[in-house]
């Protein structure tokens, strides 16, 4: 039990420190309410899910153990993230009328998939989470199902978080949709995500 509690308060330190998943998080509530926010953040517990089974199984220390594959998962992870920057900081430009039209388009489809997909590559392609779930995990455990299970208990934890950062920002939602609030946004989160993307890129191990 001291362990787990000891996992835990590691576990909410990071997961409560912003970055690239919680600027999208926020992005996507932004653009799409509160329902986007949760489906980002469903996306996000996806990756992490990936990863936490591919600690337990012994993958992601091999991957942290190859420079070419490491190097080639944080170049993708950096590029994705400036991609999606330079979507927010198109859609500030253009007073967020292009995102309203592919949010609508998506409405129409009846279909969430546009922010799973973008959480879960975002956290997927994000090397940094091979270092942390295959360096933290096994401080507190060291059979399969211990690591498995806090892995899953990782991404409750994290799904809980972003899912009441995405309520946070939806209640502020008539503020938010005002055109110049909604630019300001767009940019500020565009910018976040293409110098975290940028930073990806450029860090070590």
């Amino acid at each position: 039990m001291a362990e787990l509690l000891a996992f835990i308060g590691v576990a909410a330190i990071v997961i409560v420190t912003p970055g690239q998943d919680t600027a999208l998080t926020v992005r996507n509530t932004i653009a799409g309410g509160r329902a986007a926010g949760v489906r980002t953040a469903l996306g996000v517990v996806g990756g992490q899910a990936v990863w936490a089974l591919a600690a337990s199984v012994g993958i992601a220390a091999l991957l942290v153990a190859s420079e070419p594959a490491f190097v080639a998962l944080k170049l993708a992870g950096a590029a994705y993230l400036v991609y999606l920057g330079a979507q927010a900081l198109r859609a500030a430009l253009r007073g967020g009328a292009g995102d309203a039209t592919a949010a609508s388009a998506r409405a129409a489809r009846g279909a969430g998939a546009h922010e799973l997909r973008q959480g879960f590559l975002s956290n997927l392609a994000n090397p940094k989470m091979a270092v942390f779930f295959s360096s933290l995990l096994p401080q507190f455990a060291h059979s399969f199902a211990g690591l498995l299970a806090l892995g899953l208990v990782f991404c409750a934890m994290t799904l809980a978080w972003l899912s009441l950062y995405a309520a946070l920002i939806a209640r502020a939602g008539d503020v938010m949709r005002r055109p110049r609030v909604r630019r300001l946004l767009d940019a500020v989160t565009g910018t976040v995500l293409v110098a975290l993307g940028i930073r990806l890129a450029a860090a070590q191990r």
